[in-house]
């Protein structure tokens, strides 16, 4: 079936909330998202996300160690990109936690053992790796490269360093979680380098 037929809207929601702090925002993209992969069922999920996987192809050959993340809930599954990856020689990657208090780092092998949070990721003793492409999930993100996460702050200490040693930094999600309005940004926020979605892929100056 023709990719147009599920285009997605570009904005996160018809009209944004007037109250524009991270909050408001966070919690109108998630409830957005929820109700926007409510509407699809599993066959047009599955093309969404294949579509996603075929834009991210040419991203995953230039890399030598992808990492990527396991999917909850609403969150695009990045999954079939990793298979691509794996299948063509490159050393596959997830988050994994020793200590929720401290940063998670990536560890090499799928992400199989529960952690904390409730998302998956590698046994503890899979070999650590600096990933040089990171796939990240996001709630939204702007044309700057702000990204709207969970709020807790993970991803932020993970990727400082990663980014400052070269790592390419990749949103991922469905297109309607980019969003036309400026998300506001703190000292701390690590802007990406762009945003993949099933309509294409997208990077910020």
């Amino acid at each position: 079936m023709a990719s147009e037929d599920f285009r997605q809207t570009a904005t996160v929601v018809p009209s944004l909330p007037f109250d524009l702090s991270k909050d408001v925002l966070r919690k109108s993209s998630l409830e957005a998202r929820k109700a926007f992969v409510r509407t699809l069922d599993d066959g047009h999920r599955a093309i969404l996300e294949q579509k996603l996987a075929e834009h991210l192809t040419s991203l995953c050959a230039n890399a030598a160690v992808v990492a990527g993340y396991s999917p909850m809930g609403s969150e695009i599954s990045p999954m079939l990109a990793i298979e691509e990856a794996r299948a063509v020689g490159r050393i596959v990657a997830f988050p994994a936690f020793s200590d929720p208090a401290k940063p998670f780092r990536f560890l090499s092998g799928d992400p199989v053992e529960p952690g904390p949070f409730g998302f998956l990721q590698p046994k503890r003793r899979a070999p650590v790796v600096e990933p040089d492409l990171i796939l990240v999930p996001l709630i939204a993100i702007d044309g700057r490269g702000t990204r709207l996460g969970r709020g807790k702050g993970h991803y932020d200490r993970a990727l400082g360093h990663l980014k400052k040693t070269g790592a390419k930094l990749i949103g991922v999600g469905w297109a309607m979680q980019r969003l036309e309005a400026a998300i506001p940004s703190d000292p701390w926020d690590i802007p990406l380098h762009g945003f993949a979605s099933p309509d294409g892929v997208e990077e910020f100056a």
